[in-house]
């Protein structure tokens, strides 16, 4: 099975340390871990990087995100062609860790049959059914 794993919107603090995580996971199952760069937008270019758990722990302790996030707006306008880069790419789900619109867009896809997860990782903690974000905690010490 090959899962991918993108980062969307704002970066937060902890989001290295769940791609680690991610991948510690997908290798212990056997799975193979694609990061996609760049977010949704870097989905749609198939921006893409082989991930293994030796190379995410690289970047674990790091802040932010090292695969690198963008906004993509009007997200649901380009349902159909993200649908198709992720057909095309040959994965069979996503992981998805971003803010509200991030995971809403995740709702999207798997409503359209792709299998989706997703963690809220916000600084604004504002992600509905969400007691706290990945990276929330972070900034408000710093802050």
């Amino acid at each position: 099975m090959t899962l991918g794993v993108l980062t969307s919107g704002g970066d937060a603090p902890g989001m290295n340390a769940a791609i680690w995580a991610a991948a510690r996971m997908a290798a212990a199952q056997g799975e193979t871990l694609v990061g996609i760069r760049r977010g949704w937008a870097g989905l749609l270019d198939g921006d893409t990087v082989a991930i293994d758990a030796d190379a995410a722990s690289l970047n674990a302790r790091r802040g932010g995100t090292w695969l690198g996030t963008a906004r993509l707006a009007d997200f649901p306008s380009h349902l159909d062609r993200v649908v198709a880069a992720v057909r095309g790419l040959g994965l069979d789900g996503l992981f998805v860790l971003g803010g509200g619109g991030s995971l809403s867009a995740a709702g999207l896809l798997s409503r359209r049959g792709i299998a989706v997860a997703g963690a809220a990782a916000t600084i604004d903690n504002d992600v509905a059914e969400t007691e706290l974000t990945i990276g929330f905690d972070t900034a408000l010490s710093t802050a």
